[in-house]
């Protein structure tokens, strides 16, 4: 993949790269894997009466059990333990039923404005600065997703051993990383 750059011209300021067919391949499948859990997570909310009459959207209360999905999704407030609002389950059900949908909505349509933007094929990628908004959205929601399944944290090292599984997946978390620093960068320059 070539670094990110930006044009201005008649049309306005497009962002411009280069991805090759593998790179496209790898790019397609793991945001079409993002979408569609969190796709899934959302046809599993239950059906709502009120939800049917008001015409109002009700998500899932209760937070997901996928590791990954929680990540991407995680609860509204955390309090300190021993804190007088420490439980505060209620509130988090709550805002989780009201906002779940909509934040769904939001990642799976970034996600659905790579797929769009990306030739399957690789080759040229131009977007518009609400398009590269979208990109850096997915590309984040696959970082946290891959992240999470990696297990990595703060003091991952940046290279793992070849003998472990996990090392070619990490390879792939830092592909993301530049990329998504590569566009942001572009996009603020």
């Amino acid at each position: 993949m070539r670094k990110w750059s930006r044009k201005n011209s008649l049309g306005g300021l497009k962002l411009r790269s280069e991805m090759d067919a593998r790179e496209a391949e790898v790019l397609r499948s793991l945001v079409g894997a993002v979408t569609g859990l969190l796709s899934d997570r959302a046809q599993s909310a239950p059906e709502d009466d009120l939800a049917a009459l008001t015409g109002l959207r009700s998500g899932n209360t209760i937070p997901p059990d996928d590791p990954r999905l929680a990540r991407l999704l995680p609860d509204f407030h955390r309090s300190e333990p021993g804190s007088p609002d420490a439980d505060r389950a209620g509130l988090n059900s709550a805002l989780r039923g009201l906002h779940e949908p909509e934040i769904i909505e939001a990642k799976v349509a970034a996600g659905t404005v790579v797929l769009d933007t990306l030739p399957a094929e690789g080759g040229k990628i131009v977007l518009t600065p609400e398009q590269a908004d979208a990109w850096l959205t997915a590309l984040n929601d696959v970082r946290l997703a891959l992240g999470t399944a990696l297990g990595i944290e703060n003091d991952t090292p940046d290279q793992l051993d070849p003998n472990d599984p996990r090392a070619p997946h990490l390879d792939v978390y830092h592909w993301l990383t530049w990329m998504q620093d590569s566009l942001l960068q572009a996009l603020i320059s």
